[in-house]
C-alpha cells in the first residue's frame, strides 16, 4: 500500500502515513483541500484535492457544511437578536408617552421585524419582542380613539372657560373706562348714544369692546344700560346694571330686552355692575338684574 508525507498544521513532516490515516485525519478536519502532502517517491509536496484518491474523503467532509448552513441554530451559533424587533417594541412603550403616535410606526417595524425573523432560519432572534411590539402597539392604536373621546371634551371646556374669562375682563375694563369717564364729566355717566366714542380715550384699546365668541363681526359685543346714561355716577345703586352682553354694535344702549337670548357663554351672561364688579350672570338671575339707577 501506498504511503505519503504530510505536512501538518504545527508544519512539521509526517512520513510513511497511510490512505486510510488521511481518509481519517480529512474527517476529523485535521487535513482539508489546501493542506499538503507528497507520496512518497514524489519530489514535490503537492494540495490535497490534486490527489484523487482522496476525492471522496475530501466531498464527504463538505457535505455536512453545506448541510449545517441550512440552520444557524444546528450549528450551534447564538442567533443574533433583530434590531428592528427591539425598536418595535421601544416605540410601542413610548406610545404610552405620545398618546399612541409612535405606536404605528412600532407596529409597522415590528411586522417587518417578524417577517424577517421567521424567514432567517434561526440566524435572528427577537421574534418574542417583535410579537410584543406588536401587539403593545395594536393597543396604543385602538386606544387613541378612547384618548380623544376623553381630551377633546376637556379641551372645549378649557377654552370655554378661557373665552369666558377674557370676556369678563373686558366688561371689566369698559366698567373702569366708564368710571373713569363719569370723573372727567363731573361725576356724570356719558350719555347712553354716544357711551363707546366717550370711553373710547379712556380703553386704551378698543378688543376690549369685543367678546372672543363672538362671531358677528359688529365692532362692539356689549350694551350700556340707557338708564344710567348721563345719571350720576354716585347716585347709582351698586347693584344697578351697566355694561352687558349684546347683539348689537357699537353706542348700543338700551336695556333687559336686549339680554341675549342665546348666551355665548355655556354658563350665562357677563354683566358689570354700578359698583365696578363683574359676574357671569347664570339664566335663572336674568331677570332678577337691577336695570333702575
Amino acid at each position: 500500500m501506498a504511503t505519503y508525507t504530510i505536512i501538518g498544521g504545527d508544519q512539521k513532516q509526517y512520513s510513511f502515513v497511510t490512505e486510510d490515516n488521511i481518509c481519517h485525519w480529512i474527517a476529523e478536519g485535521r487535513l482539508n483541500e489546501l493542506s499538503l502532502i507528497k507520496k512518497d517517491g514524489d519530489a514535490e509536496f503537492r494540495p490535497l484535492t490534486e490527489f484523487p484518491e482522496f476525492a471522496d474523503a475530501l466531498a464527504a467532509k463538505a457535505a455536512p457544511a453545506v448541510g449545517s448552513a441550512v440552520s444557524a441554530t444546528e450549528s450551534g451559533v447564538p442567533p443574533k437578536t433583530s434590531r428592528l424587533a427591539i425598536t418595535s417594541l421601544v416605540l410601542a412603550v413610548l406610545g404610552l408617552f405620545t398618546c399612541g403616535a409612535t405606536a404605528f410606526i412600532g407596529l409597522i417595524l415590528g411586522i417587518i421585524a417578524l417577517v424577517k425573523v421567521k424567514n432567517s432560519r434561526g440566524a435572528l432572534g427577537g421574534g418574542g419582542l417583535a410579537l410584543a411590539g406588536i401587539i403593545v402597539s395594536a393597543i396604543f392604536i385602538f386606544l387613541i380613539p378612547l384618548f380623544v373621546a376623553m381630551v377633546l371634551p376637556a379641551l372645549a371646556a378649557a377654552k370655554q372657560k378661557a373665552q369666558a374669562v377674557t370676556c369678563l375682563n373686558n366688561v371689566k375694563q369698559v366698567s373702569l373706562a366708564l368710571r373713569m369717564c363719569g370723573e372727567a364729566n363731573q361725576g356724570y355717566y356719558p350719555a347712553a348714544t354716544n357711551w363707546c366714542d366717550a370711553v373710547r380715550s379712556y380703553a386704551g384699546t378698543t378688543n376690549i369692546f369685543h367678546c372672543p365668541v363672538d362671531v358677528s363681526g359688529s365692532r362692539c359685543s356689549y350694551a350700556f344700560n340707557a338708564e344710567v346714561g348721563g345719571v350720576e355716577v354716585g347716585k347709582v345703586d351698586p347693584e344697578t346694571v351697566v355694561i352687558f352682553e349684546a347683539d348689537g354694535g357699537w353706542n348700543l344702549s338700551g336695556g333687559k330686552a336686549l339680554l341675549l337670548g342665546n348666551p355665548r357663554h355655556v354658563r350665562g351672561v357677563v354683566v358689570g355692575f354700578a359698583d365696578g364688579h363683574v359676574e357671569l350672570v347664570p339664566r335663572s338671575r336674568l331677570a332678577q338684574l337691577r336695570w333702575n339707577p
